[in-house]
């Protein structure tokens, strides 16, 4: 049974790629006003693979979650890191000297 719940999380995995790739292809098609009825249907198709699959994996007993890093993409860019101290709180590098005037 753990053999079997292990081929669907990875076949799960493998449909979630697919999926996203697919919806790409067919967000590109669509912004260049083409037919994208094609990949539409496919992904249809993967949705239903996919809730078989969850079903499926449900009744055998598996509820954690299964994660595809590849598909995170965070959602801004880390922070710049702090360097200056001013006043004795943070400032950025160079801050006082966009400002035209540098405390003391």
């Amino acid at each position: 049974m753990d053999n079997r719940i292990n081929e669907i999380r990875n076949i799960v995995r493998a449909l979630r790629v697919s999926m996203r790739e697919a919806e790409a292809i067919m967000h590109e098609q669509i912004n260049r006003d083409e037919d994208c009825t094609f990949v539409a249907e496919e992904i249809m198709k993967m949705r239903v693979v996919m809730s078989g699959l969850v079903q499926e994996r449900a009744r055998l007993g598996d509820s954690e979650p299964i994660l595809v890093h590849s598909l995170f993409v965070p959602h801004r860019p880390p922070a710049a890191p702090r360097i200056g101290l001013a006043n004795g709180g943070l400032v950025p590098h160079g801050i006082e000297q966009q400002r035209g005037h540098a405390r003391r």
